[in-house]
């Protein structure tokens, strides 16, 4: 069992609508929305969530941890 909490949201307005973590340390992980199969459109965050993965295992007891997921791909090619 993880010892921080997770929070996962999707996009700007669910993050600004988080829940205040006053005294906690505060964690957030933004990475490109996945498909169905559970694999992000962005290789670079593909690349990096084993990494974030293994850095968790290292944050102190009561932490908090908010994977956002951004936008899809298709929406930035046409930003």
């Amino acid at each position: 069992m993880a010892h921080y909490q997770m929070v996962s949201v999707s996009g700007s307005e669910e993050f600004n609508r988080v829940e205040q973590h006053n005294g906690k340390a505060i964690f957030t992980y933004f990475t490109g929305s996945k498909d169905a199969r559970g694999k992000s459109w962005c290789p670079n965050c593909v690349q990096a969530e084993p990494v974030v993965g293994e850095g968790l295992k290292h944050v102190s007891e009561g932490c908090v941890f908010i994977y956002c997921h951004v936008t899809d791909k298709p929406y930035l090619k046409n930003w």
